[in-house]
């Protein structure tokens, strides 16, 4: 998508005018793993006109591979951001409908070529919250990557301002069958799902540890899935966050991990989950201690957190300086 944020933390009511930058769930977290050093694909459909071709150059600037992109459609979405600072939280406004993404069919795209040689395949709760078209075409490159023997992970990504609870758990509860590694927050498992989440206030962000383990062992249970990993963020203000994760898995992460926590100034907190995605991944695929997979997705994206921009670009070698216990800020000269 287009970004057209407010400078600094103007209101949209008093700016005059926007800083442009491009992003969006999936390729937020294509080009996190490009910057760790793993070969990153992005698949969509994106406008021929000057504006979908930038964003193509945008990708492309961050290491990310253009080979599956469909070019195609009208119009490439857009979404306005308002930074919140203290106590007023930031905003986002959503201009999407019709955008080409949403209109790919799966009669567009050579699977078999998709999944040749790939590892991972990636999607979010976004993704089919933009149409049935959308949804039809997901399903497609899902059963297309378990033919394959992909592994497949999905932030489930609940967006209220696209589609309500009913529509989401209709849609998404049959796509789970699917799922290798579910990402989530106590929010998303609770409406994307249907999996309550007693006794944390997701307003605050008020952690009860123990029942995140709980709905992290009622998820695996529940769609088999071999890794659930939710994010804790506590809302100190707009403008300072904790954050953390726990993991619930078969191997170092059972019974369920928490990891490292971190008091984050936040900068620009859009993005933060998927960074938390790509970090993880990066884990899973390099490291046999899902333990460390974990702290890896953490440090990567609270690093994040203090970049502008939907994407992070931090090396590998600055996320494990924190993992690691460099994480002081002191200038490195």
């Amino acid at each position: 998508m287009l970004r057209l944020s407010t400078p600094g933390f103007e209101r949209f009511v008093q700016s005059k005018q926007f800083d442009v930058t491009f992003g969006g769930g999936e390729a937020n977290v294509a080009a996190s793993l490009a910057q760790l050093g793993l070969d990153a694909y992005f698949l969509s459909k994106i406008p021929k006109h000057e504006v979908g071709q930038a964003a193509v150059n945008h990708l492309r600037r961050f290491g990310v591979s253009d080979r599956f992109i469909v070019r195609g459609g009208e119009r490439l979405g857009i979404y306005f951001l308002e930074t919140g600072a203290s106590q007023r939280p930031s905003k986002v406004i959503y201009d999407r409908a019709g955008s080409s993404v949403s209109g790919l069919r799966a009669d567009e795209i050579d699977f078999d070529a998709v999944f040749e040689g790939a590892t991972w395949f990636h999607w979010t709760g976004i993704t089919p919250a933009l149409g049935p078209t959308a949804r039809e075409t997901l399903r497609a490159a899902l059963k297309a990557a378990r033919e394959q023997g992909v592994t497949v992970s999905c932030d489930l990504n609940f967006r209220k301002k696209l589609w309500s609870p009913e529509e989401a758990q209709a849609t998404m509860r049959p796509l789970m069958e699917f799922v290798d590694v579910c990402i989530a927050n106590e929010e998303d498992t609770q409406l994307s799902l249907g999996v309550e989440a007693h006794d944390v206030d997701v307003e605050t962000g008020s952690l009860s540890l123990e029942h995140y383990a709980e709905i992290a062992q009622a998820l695996k249970e529940q769609y088999e899935f071999k890794a659930v990993a939710i994010t804790l963020r506590e809302s100190i203000s707009a403008s300072r966050n904790g954050w953390s994760a726990m993991m619930l898995d078969d191997r170092e992460c059972s019974p369920a991990y928490r990891s490292s926590q971190y008091d984050i100034q936040l900068v620009d907190r859009v993005g933060g989950g998927d960074s938390f995605a790509a970090g993880l991944i990066y884990g899973l695929i390099r490291e046999t201690d899902t333990r460390r997979a974990l702290e890896i997705g953490v440090a990567a994206s609270a690093l994040k957190q203090t970049i502008p921009g939907d994407f992070n670009i931090c090396s590998i070698t600055e996320v494990m300086a924190l993992v690691d216990g460099g994480g002081s800020g002191r200038i490195q000269r």
